[in-house]
């Protein structure tokens, strides 16, 4: 398994079409490239993927929320690679990322139907500071994690 990181949106990069295929198979409502335009406009983010034998196999993104805040934006692994680790190989990363430019949290949102990235976010450190219903009427959950320089992830 690779881990790859872009700090920059490249159509043309040779991992961009993989990551919209994998989104759209993952999540089946929102196209990638849609995200992916809105992502440039934020003033900081990060794509972090994992590609195994040339396929784009997971991904996390994420931008500057404020300046001592980022924001953990979305993220997958296809279903084959679940559960060896992926989502929390790319946790750690995302997080020493946003440790090394002086973030001081990081802050996320769920749904309950997610129960595994839920439990993955508190098993990382993460606390439930607060949820609300949003203009759907599903229930989101907001979480944050906190950095400093011993926090490190589990």
């Amino acid at each position: 398994m690779e881990y790859v990181s872009s700090l920059v949106v490249d159509a043309d990069a040779f991992w961009y079409k993989g990551l919209c295929v994998l989104h759209e198979e993952i999540f089946a409502v929102r196209s990638m490239e849609a995200a992916l335009e809105e992502l440039v406009r934020r003033p900081r983010f990060l794509i972090l993927l994992a590609v195994d034998d040339g396929r784009v196999v997971g991904y996390k993104i994420g931008y500057e929320e404020r300046r001592d805040r980022f924001y953990s934006w979305i993220g997958g692994v296809h279903p084959e690679h679940r559960e060896k680790g992926v989502a929390s190989e790319l946790m750690r990363r995302q997080h020493d990322w946003c440790l090394a430019r002086g973030y001081r949290s990081v802050r996320t949102l769920t749904k309950n139907k997610w129960r595994s990235m839920l439990i993955l976010n508190l098993r990382h450190g993460f606390d439930v500071i607060g949820a609300y219903t949003d203009a759907r009427g599903e229930p989101k959950i907001i979480l944050e994690k906190r950095l400093d320089a011993g926090a490190g992830t589990k």
